[in-house]
């Protein structure tokens, strides 16, 4: 049985840029949606001929789906705003011949209006509804998985406390979509699905927390010892610690 300080050890050294999470294989487990987010996107480029993926990440979901669609866009691009990502994203996405764009997440789109048939996102932080509507061209499609309501909150609220019913409530689908339609696009599809997450060491909580900062923004190993001490000894007790995941699908059309 490894100890808490090799465990924590381990889960603070691994590096965090991109989304691979290949690295929690036999440490973590979520369910996946049953729509298929990255295949489902493959078939819409094949679809398009003008595309761009927003907060595009390390570029691993834009860069699966565009090595399944059976024909890609004649324009592929993506925005990314965290500069290690932007490096990770360029190097495998330029390849592809897609053009990856130094944007921060809350700034205007950096390209001219109805220039895409195509816009994707997988996850990302806020959508920036009327930008998106801005760059679509008239009839074209956003197309997205997003975070949904008290996501991962069963781990948030283990190390902050109970969180109030605003931040619970901030990523609900029903105000996405009167945000959506407000910002000019028809809703054409819209599902969502509360998925099983496992932590099986405290590794896996370290490394999750430090990839995905917002769910304890000030999260360090050092500064929430006691809990993750206790939680440690949880786990090896009675078993993976159990939290859950919201995501939902979004697909619009600009009207």
């Amino acid at each position: 049985m490894r100890t808490y300080e090799s465990l924590v050890a381990e889960g603070a050294a691994v590096p965090t840029d991109g989304w691979d999470f290949s690295w929690f294989e036999g440490r973590a487990t979520e369910q996946r949606p049953s729509w298929g987010y990255a295949v489902s996107l493959a078939d819409r480029l094949a679809q398009a001929t003008a595309a761009l993926d927003i907060q595009t990440g390390g570029g691993e979901v834009l860069d699966f789906a565009l090595a399944r669609a059976p024909k890609t866009p004649t324009l592929t691009a993506a925005t990314e705003g965290w500069p290690p990502n932007v490096t990770k994203a360029t190097t495998l996405l330029r390849p592809r011949g897609t053009v990856v764009v130094a944007a921060p997440e809350d700034a205007p789109l950096p390209f001219a209006d109805a220039t895409f048939d195509l816009v994707a996102s997988r996850h990302p932080v806020a959508p920036h509804w009327p930008e998106i509507t801005r760059v679509l061209q008239p009839g074209g499609t956003y197309f997205a998985q997003h975070v949904g309501p008290s996501s991962v909150y069963e781990l948030v609220e283990y190390f902050l406390g109970p969180q109030p019913e605003a931040s619970r409530n901030a990523r609900h689908p029903d105000r996405e979509r009167t945000a959506a339609e407000a910002a000019g696009l028809e809703i054409t599809d819209l599902r969502a699905e509360r998925l099983r997450i496992e932590f099986h060491d405290i590794a896996a909580v370290v490394h999750f927390l430090r990839k995905v900062i917002w769910m304890v923004p000030d999260f360090t190993p050092e500064s929430y010892e006691p809990q993750l001490r206790t939680l440690h000894n949880q786990i090896e007790t009675t078993g993976p610690f159990i939290a859950h995941s919201t995501r939902h699908l979004f697909e619009t059309r600009k009207r």
